[in-house]
């Protein structure tokens, strides 16, 4: 019994490790929609009101990144936008990966080193998941 519980543990932190790194690019447009959603709702639209206007603030911001970044010539602009979108993912690894060491882990500096070093990793995932976005379509020279 306590295998299973030890096989089945390792395989929800591996699930919620490949969520985290899937879904690390959506967390500037997460944060977009949630303030949002959260300032509708606290100007009396209702909770139907906020979600609509979260929904649509997140869509929004994630599609202007993605439009901007792919095209954009400009090397420098395209690395600002990659930031945008990968330093909020970054500061959402660095707390999820110590959410997890605060559960494993005793020492406080060994929490601390491994947030810092899950906060790179998915900062680095999510700025590499932005730059293999589609960019511009290939255009191809018609020969005769």
């Amino acid at each position: 019994m306590i295998i299973i519980g030890i096989i089945l543990g390792v395989a929800a932190i591996g699930l919620l490790c490949w969520i985290l790194f899937s879904l690390a690019v959506y967390a500037l447009p997460f944060f977009a929609a949630l303030s949002a959603g959260m300032w509708a709702y606290h100007s009396n639209a209702g909770p139907i009101g906020a979600i609509l206007v979260g929904i649509v603030a997140g869509a929004a911001t994630l599609v202007t990144g993605q439009v901007a970044f792919a095209c954009v010539r400009s090397t420098w602009i395209r690395i600002a936008i990659a930031l945008l979108f990968a330093a909020p993912a970054a500061l959402a690894g660095y707390y999820a990966t110590f959410g997890l060491a605060k559960l494993t882990i005793p020492s406080g500096a060994w929490q601390v080193a491994f947030s810092i070093l899950g906060a790179i990793v998915v900062g680095i995932t999510a700025w590499t998941r932005m730059a293999l976005l589609p960019s511009q379509p290939e255009r191809s020279i018609a020969r005769v």
